[in-house]
């Protein structure tokens, strides 16, 4: 993050608490380093980012927090017709075109082996998704609420880019916009997008790439809801920067899982035939080969045998990963069910409990 956006960073949010002292003495030295470094890369590669050309247009891949986002953006990316941007692209997005191969060399070893919230592996060249890069250029993300748990109502907007007072939307979408030029300069392959936060953004993205191709993935509601849960509660922890808060984690997550159901419902309408595909997480997680190749034929996509050699690696990881697992609440069980039974539905799920059917 560069100083000016550190500084508005700062300005939101008053309630910064000692426990988090050692993240805030980091900041400034950061915000000088990034913006001294961002600088130095405009300097050198700011006429070939405003020339380059995409020659193919992204594909998105949609769906909520913990829906199996990450697991199909590892199965794509490892296809090598595409580029994705890596995680230590995202968290220092200014700048990677002039330091990543230097400062993943030297950094390497101290880099994490799993994310915390999943077991996940971890390394600065991993796909990441790239709402961490816009959130640390603009700020205009759920992603800050991370910093500061209390601006829920600040950040639900930055949901929904068309709905943001034109300069913000105009700032929004001019950092995307060289965020994929920036990887473009870096490789011509086809980019691969995995955000949860774009399942809002469709009609934004549409206007920007209105040949982009994209693969929403879902899940059992209930499943989804303890994963997301989890999720948050362990990211407010590792960054906030006031006192960590999980009193309203839940109807946060339950808020945010009816805005992106209803409006991935509202603007797929938008997606030009041949354009989306639709899979279960549950049965790309079974046979994930046999599920790429419906995804391949489905967006016209090519290189389906190159595809088929290059996942056969990443299942047999699938075979050695262990979920995260939660005790069963009947309680929550049926609330869940009651308030998303639309979602059960639609997506041929069964009612959690017997009593429920």
């Amino acid at each position: 993050m560069t100083v000016p956006r550190m500084c508005e960073l700062l300005s939101k949010g008053p309630n910064l608490h000692w426990t988090r002292a050692g993240h805030i003495a980091f900041l400034p030295f950061m915000g000088l380093y990034n913006s001294v470094m961002s600088g130095a890369e405009s300097l050198i590669y700011g006429s070939r980012i405003k020339k380059v050309k995409l020659e193919k247009p992204p594909v998105f891949i949609l769906g909520f927090w913990r829906s199996g986002t990450t697991l199909l953006h590892n199965l794509m990316t490892s296809d090598p017709q595409f580029s994705y941007p890596t995680m230590y692209e995202t968290l220092f997005p200014s700048h990677f075109l002039v330091t990543e191969k230097i400062n993943t060399t030297l950094t390497a070893p101290f880099v994490p082996k799993s994310r915390p919230m999943d077991n996940m592996p971890v390394a600065w060249d991993v796909p990441q998704e790239d709402e961490v890069a816009l959130c640390i250029l603009t700020l205009i993300s759920p992603y800050s609420l991370l910093a500061y748990p209390h601006d829920v109502d600040e950040n639900i907007p930055s949901l929904h880019v068309e709905s943001l007072p034109e300069a913000k939307k105009q700032r929004w979408k001019d950092a995307l916009d060289r965020f994929v030029r920036k990887l473009t300069v870096r490789s011509k392959k086809q980019i691969v997008l995995k955000s949860p936060s774009h399942t809002y953004r469709i009609e934004t993205l549409l206007k920007m790439y209105p040949d982009a191709k994209f693969v929403y993935i879902y899940r059992n509601p209930l499943d989804v809801f303890n994963s997301t849960c989890h999720l948050r509660r362990t990211m407010i922890q590792e960054n906030t920067l006031g006192r960590p808060i999980f009193k309203d984690v839940e109807q946060e997550v339950k808020r945010l899982y009816r805005l992106a159901f209803d409006r991935y419902q509202t603007d797929k309408q938008l997606i030009p035939e041949g354009h989306l595909h639709e899979v279960r997480y549950e049965s790309l997680a079974a046979e994930p080969v046999e599920e790429m190749e419906k995804i391949y034929a489905s967006l016209n996509l090519d290189h389906v045998d190159e595809m088929k050699k290059a996942v056969e690696p990443q299942v047999e990881k699938l075979k050695n990963y262990k979920k995260n697992k939660f005790d069963p609440d009947p309680v929550l069980a049926k609330e869940i069910y009651t308030e998303f039974r639309d979602a059960y539905e639609k997506y041929g799920y069964q009612p959690p409990l017997p009593d429920l059917e």
